[in-house]
């Protein structure tokens, strides 16, 4: 018995020392994989690529991961700093979002994570909090809540390029140069027909607002998700018989509307849809019902520009593209996202000029984004004069641009038929202010005095 139990406990001394060895092991390796990792930019993607609204997500994400690979591949990382990425299926499901945000928030293996870019008012609304405690910016490009548009109160919060408030204001001007000029408004009807969700609802408030100051008549009507139904609402399109409709739309919504409109002998050239009712896939499943069609841009779509060849020579050519499908290469959706990746990349690289060539937290990637300033000249030298409007943020706007073009579908392509329009921002940022102020009553936040911020 004795010798047993001797036996015993050699074994269980061996057993001991071979899991302290390998635990040993464990963190070297470990070691060595996060000191390769914490000489890199971590980039969450809270992505979605199955479901109603796929379309969209693969699109951008494929367009943002295809540009992180571009600056990695040619320009060897961000001042040499590499870009590293991983990405958490959302579904668009806001309860998802938020799970892979806590998941993601952290960084990958030492790399410090830069922002996130959720593309989902929902799980945007369902993050402001977390990122603002976590101190991560969250980019909201072309959507998002537009009182966030106030540094002051929003100090982690971008609505990137056009936020709700402008987008809607912006048809509005242009729906007045079709008309003659803002006086000829009065009289007219418009309907809004917006999704159903806090996404759509964004702009309700507005709208009534710039009916009451033009003179137009508006009906809002909104479509459940994810938009399927729509024949009641385009009954009743039909019945008040408008000079225009505005389609606030997302995913399936928007072929189904075009498809309903045409039933309805509504016709296509006077539906404007948003900055979310503009893609490829937004028409082509509508077919000959989409000829016509309107729709606002912040960028167009083609393969016209150095930025784009450049993806196509180092990442799509190599194998390496995101994309499933190639054909996708240079449309609206994927080029919002590698527009979205210049935003991103120059922020980094503005905040690196401040706080070194190195990884950076997000509350100094946060300063790169209120120091934004893309004139033409940067943007040619980016190969993206065209593609990007000129961007100019600070701690006041977190938007910086405010303003569209209108594209027309031919059948086959999408035309740019306009110059910049721009949103009446003079008349929308005291709205602005004005709900950045109850958020922030109602939240206890001391707004920050941007005249100190340097």
């Amino acid at each position: 018995m004795k010798s047993t139990a001797q036996h015993r406990r050699w074994l269980q001394a061996i057993a001991r020392l071979i899991a302290v060895g390998g635990a040993a092991l464990s963190l070297i390796a470990g070691g060595v994989g996060a000191a390769q990792a914490a000489g890199e930019q971590y980039f969450p993607l809270q992505s979605y690529r199955v479901g109603p609204y796929a379309a969209g997500g693969s699109g951008f994400f494929g367009g943002f991961i295809d540009y992180l690979q571009l600056v990695n591949s040619r320009d060897g990382g961000v001042n040499g700093v590499k870009l590293t990425w991983s990405e958490c299926e959302t579904e668009y499901v806001v309860e998802k979002g938020v799970e892979c945000y806590e998941r993601l928030k952290h960084g990958l293996n030492g790399a410090p994570a830069a922002a996130t870019n959720p593309l989902s008012v929902g799980i945007a609304y369902a993050t402001i909090d977390r990122s603002t405690a976590d101190r991560i910016p969250l980019i909201t490009i072309n959507h998002g809540r537009t009182d966030s548009t106030d540094g002051a109160v929003f100090p982690y919060v971008f609505p990137l390029q056009l936020n709700p408030y402008s987008e809607v204001s912006a048809i509005v001007n242009y729906i007045a140069q079709q008309s003659g000029g803002p006086a000829a408004l009065k009289g007219k009807k418009i309907v809004v027909l917006y999704h159903g969700s806090p996404y759509g609802r964004e702009t309700i408030p507005v709208l009534d607002i710039l009916a009451k100051k033009y003179g137009f008549e508006l009906t809002q009507l909104e479509v459940p998700h994810p938009g399927n139904e729509q024949g009641s609402q385009w009954l009743t399109i039909r019945r008040i018989h408008p000079d225009w409709v505005i389609l606030r739309g997302w995913g399936v919504m928007n072929p189904v509307a075009l498809k309903s409109a045409q039933k309805v002998g509504y016709p296509a050239d006077h539906i404007i849809g948003n900055i979310w009712s503009n893609s490829e896939e937004d028409v082509r499943p509508a077919g000959d019902a989409a000829k016509g069609f309107i729709s606002i841009t912040t960028h167009p779509s083609g393969t016209d520009f150095p930025v784009l060849q450049s993806i196509d020579q180092y990442v799509i050519k190599t194998g390496n593209g995101n994309l499933k499908d190639p054909a996708r290469f240079g449309t609206v959706y994927y080029n919002l996202g590698v527009v979205n990746g210049i935003l991103n990349v120059e922020a980094l690289r503005v905040a690196q000029a401040h706080f070194g060539d190195k990884p950076l937290t997000g509350e100094q990637v946060r300063w790169g984004f209120e120091h934004l300033n893309l004139d033409d000249a940067r943007l040619k030298q980016l190969g993206a004069y065209g593609l990007v409007q000129q961007l100019k943020l600070s701690c006041a706007d977190h938007e910086g641009g405010g303003a569209v073009r209108f594209q027309q579908w031919d059948g086959a392509h999408w035309k740019v038929i306009s110059g910049w329009v721009q949103a009446d921002r003079a008349l929308l940022r005291p709205i602005i202010e004005k709900s950045a102020i109850g958020y922030a009553k109602e939240k206890g936040i001391t707004p920050r005095d941007c005249s100190k911020e340097s």
